[in-house]
């Protein structure tokens, strides 16, 4: 071994061992202060969450892009309209990570119930009428309310989906929101390479499928979000159109008083070619209409906070 070539794989060493030990102190703090929150009451642990994060969430680094994202989307609105959906998006980001702790007990939907839950369920005829029917579905969500519930509601009604999922780049918090996933019952397929092949695979046995299609893909498809070019992942299109795969949209929205509204909205007609296949593309594009809309109608709910423009 060449003496010059000590200090590189030394500086590299140093440089994955300090990133492992402030990944490690940071899930200390963030188990801590789940651990803490757990001892109280799911109602009050969500709101203090949320008083918390609205106070911590603007000094971050994140804030940042998250108000110039912000901007970019909404240029007719001002500096206090935008901190004011920053400051929300911190308080469904802080309620989403203390739902982690609490999800089994916060999931209370009983389609046979007659007094409304926690939870509700908008769209059980479009569940029951797909029942009837096996063939591939996709199912895709966005970043906004508790996008983890969906999973659990299609357990309850008796549909069991594989839902691709980014993990956390902090290894400590993605083990154990990993754990916290399990409770759905469902099959947890992590974004990585083969991730489509396993995907495929479901859909070729006509099982179904779930994503979320609302991040920046590198070498994606060129579409628009709130009128502004970005790249999107082609991996939902390209499924639907290999197996002719039905494509139902899905959403979570936080209503008052810590409550949920899941939506299962009807089936989209993608838009199809001259030889009547799926057009890949133009699909792309129809989905990120749909996801802005959803943004749109409740911005302080989404995650504002990833690079989605580059």
């Amino acid at each position: 071994m060449k003496l010059s070539a000590l200090p590189g794989r030394i500086a590299r060493s140093l440089a994955f061992r300090t990133r492992r030990a402030n990944h490690w102190l940071v899930a200390k703090i963030v188990f801590t202060t789940f651990a803490l929150l757990q001892k109280l009451p799911a109602d009050r642990a969500l709101n203090v969450s949320d008083r918390l994060a609205r106070r911590v969430g603007p000094w971050t680094s994140r804030h940042r892009i998250a108000m110039d994202n912000l901007r970019r989307a909404y240029p007719e609105k001002s500096e206090a309209e935008c901190r004011e959906i920053a400051l929300d998006m911190w308080g469904n980001m802080a309620r989403l990570g203390v739902e982690y702790v609490f999800l089994d007990k916060l999931y209370d939907f009983d389609a046979e119930q007659q007094t409304p839950g926690r939870v509700e369920f908008k769209g059980g005829e479009v569940f029951t009428e797909m029942r009837k029917r096996r063939r591939p579905r996709i199912f895709f969500t966005a970043h906004t309310g508790n996008f983890e519930m969906f999973p659990i509601a299609a357990s309850s009604l008796g549909m069991t989906v594989a839902s691709l999922f980014r993990a956390p780049n902090n290894p400590f918090i993605a083990q154990e929101i990993s754990q916290r996933r399990k409770i759905s019952g469902n099959r947890m397929v992590r974004s990585k390479a083969g991730a489509a092949y396993v995907l495929a695979r479901i859909l070729h046995n006509k099982g179904n499928v779930g994503a979320l299609v609302d991040q920046k893909f590198s070498k994606g498809i060129p579409t628009t979000f709130f009128g502004r070019s970005c790249e999107t992942s082609p991996l939902v299109p390209r499924l639907a159109r290999q197996y002719d795969a039905e494509i139902y949209p899905v959403r979570c929205i936080r209503l008052p008083d810590n409550r949920y509204r899941l939506e299962l909205c009807d089936k989209i007609e993608p838009p199809r070619d001259a030889r009547g296949q799926i057009d890949a593309d133009a699909l792309c594009q129809m989905i990120n209409d749909i996801v802005e809309g959803w943004v749109r109608e409740y911005p302080g709910q989404w995650m504002w906070f990833h690079r989605r423009w580059g």
